[in-house]
């Protein structure tokens, strides 16, 4: 195997990113209906082979990885089978660097994780932040569409105003039961709708 050392992260700004994530859903999920079916998407539609593999977490610290073909991905087997939520984020992060990060692929023949590991160890730890933070941007934007979290975010708000729960007054409780709402709506982690509600200024709307 031959890996290169100097291997650059494509910058792409965040609004690049929705533009990529827009295509995307435009071309394998057109009605935009949620929760985002990544699972189908990637399996069915993109023709990926998703491989669960026991103690991938444990040993690597690593929820999943693509292989350098960039036909399979490789996913800790207990959140394959008992994290819905984490495994839907996974998926959606590796078909992230598919998606953005061909070219870095195409320069390696990983065969296993091992040299997985050794393919991330020889790209320099700011180029890798890059990469890892593009995925991660990729995977929130494709399960959590700013159109929903917009349209769910208002319905929640006014709920909750419903239930005489001033947003100024009890601002943190507040919007902890709205991203645990939204959280179960895009059958994600509330983490993931907190950086969304955070990225996008959803919040700020409301300010």
């Amino acid at each position: 195997m031959s890996n290169e050392n100097n291997i650059k992260a494509p910058i792409f700004s965040y609004e690049e990113i929705r533009n990529h994530t827009d295509h995307f859903l435009k071309q394998y999920h057109p009605s935009m209906e949620i929760p985002i079916p990544i699972e189908e998407i990637a399996e069915f539609q993109m023709g990926l082979n998703i491989v669960p593999i026991p103690g991938l977490l444990r040993a690597f610290d690593v929820d999943g990885f693509t292989s350098s073909d960039l036909f399979n991905i490789y996913v800790d087997e207990f959140i394959y089978s008992d994290r819905p939520g984490r495994y839907r984020f996974t998926l959606a992060h590796e078909v992230g660097h598919i998606i953005l990060h061909k070219e870095i692929y195409s320069k390696a023949s990983f065969r296993n994780i091992k040299e997985w590991k050794e393919f991330v160890n020889s790209i320099s730890e700011k180029d890798h932040r890059w990469l890892e933070y593009q995925a991660y941007s990729f995977g929130g934007l494709i399960l959590v569409p700013r159109e929903h979290l917009i349209r769910l975010t208002e319905f929640y708000v006014y709920r909750i105003q419903d239930e005489d729960i001033s947003l100024r007054e009890n601002w943190d409780f507040a919007w902890d039961l709205i991203a645990a709402q939204l959280a179960k709506d895009f059958e994600v982690s509330p983490d993931v709708i907190e950086k969304r509600l955070s990225k996008d200024k959803v919040m700020d709307m409301y300010c």
